[in-house]
């Protein structure tokens, strides 16, 4: 998770990560277990079926953190890198 915290190249929140996902952007996607299970589910399985790594966090408010921000996130990722 100390990758997230540095990267530039990340998403933080659901919308964002899912495009990344469903684009073969996202190397690893962070879930909380906090988070809502109609949130987690559709990632989960997002990144089950693209065989993407999942990484789960105890809690929102930890994940919004590593990622750099003052609030909860219940889903961000690291972005591939591009050539």
């Amino acid at each position: 998770m100390q990758r997230l915290a540095t990267t530039k190249k990340k998403t933080v929140g659901l919308k964002q990560t899912q495009k990344a996902v469903e684009r073969g952007l996202a190397s690893t996607v962070f879930v909380a277990r906090d988070a809502e299970e109609k949130v987690r589910r559709p990632i989960l399985e997002a990144c089950r079926e693209r065989g993407i790594t999942v990484i789960e966090v105890d809690t929102m408010a930890e994940l919004g953190k590593a990622s750099g921000i003052q609030v909860g996130t219940a889903v961000a990722a690291l972005l591939m890198e591009v050539e």
